[in-house]
C-alpha cells in the first residue's frame, strides 16, 4: 500500500441533510467547524433524521456568512437561515438524552415543514462546549459533541468500502452495488490503507491534528438509503450482517475525538499512532 492520506472531508451543517465537501476544515473539540450544529425536531422535541424521513437525503445545507446556513431542496426556493440570537432554549431529545438548543426563525420551520409535509422545527446548538457530553463510557472528562450521532468525527477508509463492495457483488443483492461512500456519511475518508485496517486503530493523526479512536461505528437503516434518490434497499446492512457483525452491531468506520484543535486538508498524511 502507499502512504495513507486524507482523501476527502465532509461537513453536514444540518443533521440528516446532504452536506458539502471542502478542501480543508477546522477541527474543533466537538467536531469539524459547522458540522451538525443544526437539527430538525418534531412537535415533541425529538430529533428527526433520515431514519424517519429518507427524503432528507435530497435536502442540502451549506454554511453561509456569520455561521448561518443556506437550505435547498427539490421544488423549494433556497432559504438562508441566520444563527438565532441568544435566548431561551428548548429541550431536544436525541437518542434518549435531552440537549438544550435555540430555535431558528419561523421561516425556517415553515420551509422544512412544507418540504417534508410534517410539523417540524429547526434548532441550533448555541454552545457545543457545554451542551452535550459524549457517552461517559467512551469519553474523557469534559469532552462534548454536536448533534452528530455520538462522537465528534467519523472516519472511513476507501479500501474498506472497496472490500465491502466486493462482498456485495458476491451476494444475492449484487444489483444494489457498488455503493458510494456517501451512504455512510463520514466526516473524513482515508485512502492508502489496507481494508479494515481502521478496526485496530487507537490513535491517529491527520496532518497536524491528533485524534483518539474511541469506538467502532454501528450502522443503521440510513446506510440503505440512496443519497441521490432517497430510495431504500437492503444493502449494505445485509452484507454487513454476514461479514461485519461485532458485538451485535453491524459496523463500518470508526468514531474519533480530537486531542488537539487545528486544520485538516485534503491530501494531508494520515499517521497511525497506536
Amino acid at each position: 500500500m502507499g502512504i495513507a492520506e486524507l482523501q476527502s472531508i465532509h461537513v453536514h451543517p444540518v443533521k440528516a441533510f446532504r452536506g458539502f465537501s471542502p478542501r480543508q476544515a477546522v477541527v474543533e473539540p466537538w467536531g469539524l467547524a459547522g458540522d451538525r450544529r443544526w437539527v430538525l425536531i418534531d412537535d415533541g422535541g425529538k430529533v428527526v433524521t433520515q431514519r424517519e424521513e429518507p427524503r432528507l437525503a435530497l435536502a442540502a445545507a451549506e454554511l453561509s456568512s456569520g455561521g448561518g446556513i443556506r437550505l435547498s431542496a427539490p421544488g423549494r426556493e433556497p432559504l438562508t437561515v441566520p444563527v438565532p440570537e441568544p435566548g431561551a432554549t428548548v429541550p431536544v431529545e436525541i437518542f434518549g438524552t435531552k440537549v438544550e438548543a435555540v430555535l431558528a426563525a419561523e421561516a425556517a420551520h415553515a420551509w422544512c415543514g412544507d418540504y417534508l409535509g410534517a410539523e417540524v422545527r429547526l434548532a441550533h446548538m448555541d454552545d457545543p462546549a457545554v451542551r452535550r457530553p459524549i457517552d461517559p463510557g467512551h469519553a474523557l472528562p469534559g469532552e462534548t459533541v454536536s448533534f452528530a450521532d455520538g462522537y465528534p468525527l467519523l472516519v472511513t477508509t476507501q479500501a474498506s468500502l472497496d472490500a465491502l463492495n466486493a462482498l456485495i457483488a458476491q451476494g444475492d443483492r449484487a444489483q444494489e452495488g457498488p455503493l458510494p461512500m456517501n451512504r455512510f456519511r463520514p466526516n473524513v475518508v482515508v485512502r492508502g490503507t489496507e481494508a479494515w485496517a481502521e478496526d485496530d486503530w487507537t490513535r491517529i493523526a491527520i496532518g497536524e491534528v491528533e485524534f483518539r479512536v474511541t469506538k467502532i461505528c454501528g450502522r443503521c437503516v440510513v446506510t440503505t438509503t440512496d443519497q441521490v434518490t432517497a430510495e431504500r434497499g437492503k444493502e449494505p446492512l445485509r452484507t454487513l450482517a454476514r461479514h461485519r457483525r461485532f458485538a451485535n452491531q453491524l459496523v463500518f468506520g470508526q468514531n474519533l475525538v480530537p486531542r488537539s484543535p487545528g486544520t485538516i486538508r485534503v491530501g494531508d498524511p494520515v499517521r497511525i499512532l497506536g
